[in-house]
Parts: C-alpha cells; structure tokens; sequence
C-alpha cells in the first residue's frame, strides 16, 4: 500500500522532468544532430564547433574567475552569518537573497549606469580630479557583474553547511590545543567542502551560459559562448549549430554536477585530522 501511495504521489513530479527537462533536452540532441537542410542525421554540427572551442575555452575561463572570487567573498560572509544570533542570521540571510528578487536585467543594467564613461563612478573620478577612465567594455567589467549576480549562490549553499557544524568539535580541537587558524584549516574547511563545491557549481553553471552580462558590460574581445549560441538563433539563422554549442554545454554541465556530488559525498561529514 505504501509503495502504491509513493508512486502515486511521484507521478506529478515525474511528469513534470519529462515533459520540462526529458523532451527539451531530447529536442536540442536532436537539432544538434541533424542537417539543418535535409534534417538527415549528420555530425556536422559537432565538427562546426572547431570554430568556437577559443570562446568556450574564454567562458570557462572567465566563470572560474568568477566562481574563485565569490567563493573568497563569499566564505567570510556565510562563515559571519552562521555564526550570529538565530534572529540576525534570519535577517542577514533575507538581505543576501534580497538582490535575487530583482530582476536580473535590472541588476546588470544598473552596473552599466555606474560603469559607463559618463556614468557615477566616472563622474565622480572625474570631479575629485582622477580623470575619467575606462570601467566598461572591458574583462573586468564582465567578472564583476558574474560575480555581483551570483555571489548568493555562493553564500548560500556554504552558509547552511556551516550552521550545520557541530560546535563540540571545534571545541574538542580547542581542548587538544589547537589554534584558531588549525581550526579552521582542520577542522570547518574540511567539513565546508561540500558547500564550497556546491556554490562553485552553482556559480559556474549560470556563468560560464551567460550572454547578457558580457553583451552589456563587456566589449568585442569579451565574447561568450552564451553570446555565439544567441546569435545563431536569432541572427544566424542556424538553431542547429546553436544547439550542438548548447549539448556541449549540457554535457560540460552534467560533468560538473556529477564531480560536485562525487567529491561532495566523499568530504561530507569528514574531517582531515
């Protein structure tokens, strides 16, 4: 009776992956391998992709900066959080997912205003006699919108991983002499892991498909590979070649996934002696 009413209670959820998640993703594997002509199935597409593996190389380049300089941001913030009053976590923990019910257009839009030549921060150089200088259209630019529009996916996943450490350990390790740096190094970092891979996952993946970000903040050499998969949508004429781009990023996504949960099975609950 039980396993009936458990199959019973899956089936909406069941329904909903292979309507939202199987049949979308079976769509993109099969426009990245068929001919855009004939729609005959061919690898064309995949070999079409030599062309692009630099901008790939870049996006991924560029969302591993982003993901290392949230985490660094990040750690210190979820670490502080966890560490307050039940009542001032509450309030810190809605002021951090606060920026998240703006919409993320606004969000990038509103670094454009502070960034641009005649915007704040120039203005403001500008009027203490520093001069203006460039702020946007550049590399900089784009990491710090990606880092600005995730950081609480970083926060996050690491602050419900470090409310959940016991205190008594670190108590133990202070009674066995240890430093507040050993500590840390010995006993919260390691048991943090997972959450440090879980915000760098969650972090990474948004980052490394983002087209807008770098579209407004960054210039011609700041090309993604979010940006070459718009544009063969809806300038290329050529969805095929733009969902063999995404199956790519589709399967660098499960790849990462797939580590997140190896490594963080592996590190949960372990602490390095």
């Amino acid at each position: 009776m039980k396993k009936n009413n458990s199959a019973l209670l899956s089936t909406p959820y069941i329904l909903w992956m292979v309507a939202f998640t199987l049949i979308p993703l079976g769509v993109v594997v099969y426009y990245a391998l068929t001919d855009p002509a004939t729609g005959e199935f061919t690898w064309g597409n995949l070999r079409d992709l030599n062309q692009y593996w630099g901008v790939l190389g870049q996006s991924i380049g560029y969302s591993l900066v982003s993901a290392l300089i949230c985490l660094l941001l990040g750690y210190p913030v979820a670490y502080y959080i966890a560490h307050r009053s039940p009542t001032a976590q509450k309030m810190l923990y809605m002021l951090v997912m606060l920026p998240m019910c703006m919409s993320f257009l606004l969000r990038t839009l509103a670094w454009v205003g502070l960034l641009q030549d005649t915007g704040i921060i120039n203005d403001f150089l500008a009027f203490i006699g520093v001069g203006r200088i460039q702020l946007i259209r550049t590399p900089g630019a784009v990491v710090l919108g990606m880092v600005y529009n995730y950081l609480p996916y970083m926060i996050l996943p690491l602050y419900a991983t470090i409310v959940k450490i016991d205190h008594r350990l670190v108590e133990a390790a202070e009674d066995l002499g240890c430093s507040g740096v050993q500590v840390f190094g010995r006993v919260i970092l390691p048991l943090s892991v997972p959450g440090i891979l879980s915000g760098i996952t969650m972090v990474f993946v948004p980052a490394v498909s983002t087209f807008y970000i770098s579209q407004k903040l960054g210039g011609t050499d700041t090309v993604l590979i979010g940006d070459v998969i718009e544009r063969q949508f809806k300038q290329g004429n050529n969805p095929n070649l733009g969902a063999a781009l995404s199956l790519v990023l589709m399967i660098l996504v499960f790849i990462c996934t797939g580590i997140m949960n190896r490594f963080g099975s592996d590190e949960e609950g372990g602490v390095i002696a």
